[in-house]
C-alpha cells in the first residue's frame, strides 16, 4: 500500500511538472509597445526624432572636434567633456535608432538576445555618464577652490584614470546586470510597455525570481546615482562657499560662469535619473516613466552640446576659429 501511494505521489508531482513545462512557453523575441499606437502621430514622432537624432550626432561630434583642433581647450576639464561627447552618442546611438524603425516600418519587435543586449549597452552608457557629470564637478571644484594646485590634482595621469575608471565600472555594471537578466525566464508575456528594454519592465515580466536582480539595481542605485549625486553635491557646496567669499562682483561671476553649464546639465539629468530609477516600486509608472525616459535618453545628448557651447566663451571662439577656417579653406579653392 505504502509503494502504491509513494508511486501515486510521485505520478501527481510529475503531471504537475508536466503541466508547468507545458503552461511556460519559451520566449524568442519581445514586442516593444512604442510610444503610441496612433499612425499620424507616429509619423510625426518619426520626423522629429530623425531629426534630434541627426542634432546629437552633429552636435557632439562637432563638439569634439572642435575640443581636439583648438589646443587651448586641451584642458582636463574639454578631456573629459570629449568623454561626456562619446556617452551622448553611444547613449542615443542605442535607444533612437530603434524607436525610429518601429516608427518608421511599425514593426516592434526585437529578438531575446537583441533585448539583453540593449540592456547590457543602455546600462553601460548611464553609469558612465553618471560617474563622470561627478568628477567633471570634482574638477570644477578643484578648478574654484585649489586653483594653484590644479594643474597637479587634474594631471594628464590623473585624467586618463578617471576617464578608463569610470567606462570600465560602467561596462562591469551592465555585465552584472545582463547577466542576471540572462538567467531569469519569461513565459507568460512579451509585451513590453517601453519603447527601449530597460531593466524595470522586463523585471515586470519575468515568471521566476528576480530579488537577486533587484538586490543588485538596489546596490548599483547606491554606488552609481546616490553616490556620484553626493560627490556632485559636495563639490558645489564647496564651490559655492569659494565663490561667496570672493569680493568683487566681476569675480564672482567669473568664477560661476566656469561651471554654470555642467550645473544646467546635471540638474537636467540626475532629476530624470532618480525619478526613474531611484524611488519606491510602489509609485512606479511604465506609462510615466516612458516619457521621462525621452529626457535622459534622447534630450539630453541633444542639449548637452548645445548648453555647453552657447554658455561657454572659449567653445564658442573655438568654434568661430573653426568655421573660419573653413570659410577660408573654401575661398582658396574657389
Amino acid at each position: 500500500m505504502r509503494t502504491n501511494t509513494k508511486k501515486l505521489e510521485a505520478m501527481k508531482i510529475n503531471n504537475i511538472r508536466n503541466t508547468e513545462i507545458k503552461n511556460q512557453t519559451v520566449i524568442t523575441e519581445f514586442v516593444l509597445v512604442g510610444l503610441t499606437d496612433s499612425f499620424a502621430l507616429q509619423t510625426l514622432l518619426f520626423g522629429v526624432f530623425v531629426v534630434l537624432y541627426a542634432m546629437a550626432l552633429a552636435g557632439n561630434f562637432l563638439l569634439i572636434l572642435t575640443i581636439w583642433r583648438c589646443r587651448k581647450l586641451h584642458t582636463p576639464m574639454y578631456f573629459l567633456l570629449i568623454n561626456l561627447s562619446l556617452v551622448n552618442v553611444f547613449s542615443i546611438s542605442i535607444t533612437t535608432p530603434k524607436l525610429i524603425q518601429t516608427l518608421l516600418a511599425h514593426q516592434k519587435t526585437i529578438s531575446f538576445y537583441g533585448c539583453i543586449t540593449q540592456v547590457y549597452l543602455f546600462i553601460w552608457a548611464l553609469g558612465t555618464e553618471l560617474l563622470l557629470l561627478s568628477f567633471m564637478a570634482f574638477d570644477r571644484y578643484a578648478a574654484i577652490c585649489h586653483p594653484l594646485q590644479y594643474t597637479i590634482i587634474m594631471r594628464k595621469e590623473v585624467c586618463i584614470v578617471i576617464a578608463t575608471g569610470v567606462w570600465v565600472a560602467g561596462m562591469v555594471n551592465s555585465t552584472v546586470h545582463a547577466g542576471l537578466m540572462l538567467q531569469l525566464s519569461f513565459c507568460s508575456s512579451n509585451i513590453i510597455n517601453h519603447f527601449f528594454c530597460d531593466v524595470p519592465p522586463l523585471l515586470k515580466l519575468s515568471c521566476s525570481d528576480t530579488s537577486l536582480n533587484e538586490t543588485m539595481a538596489f546596490v548599483a542605485d547606491v554606488f552609481f546615482g546616490i553616490g556620484s549625486c553626493g560627490l556632485t553635491l559636495t563639490s558645489y557646496c564647496f564651490i559655492l562657499r569659494a565663490i561667496l567669499q570672493i569680493r568683487s562682483t566681476e569675480g564672482k561671476k567669473k568664477a560661476f560662469s566656469t561651471c554654470s553649464s555642467h550645473l544646467i546639465v546635471v540638474s537636467f539629468y540626475f532629476s530624470a535619473i532618480i525619478y526613474t530609477y531611484i524611488r519606491p516600486t510602489s509609485v512606479y509608472s511604465l506609462d510615466n516613466n516612458k516619457l521621462v525616459s525621452l529626457l535622459y535618453s534622447v534630450m539630453t545628448p541633444v542639449v548637452n552640446p548645445i548648453i555647453y557651447s552657447l554658455r561657454n566663451k572659449e567653445v564658442k571662439e573655438a568654434l568661430k576659429t573653426l568655421t573660419g577656417r573653413g570659410r577660408l579653406l573654401q575661398r582658396t579653392e574657389n
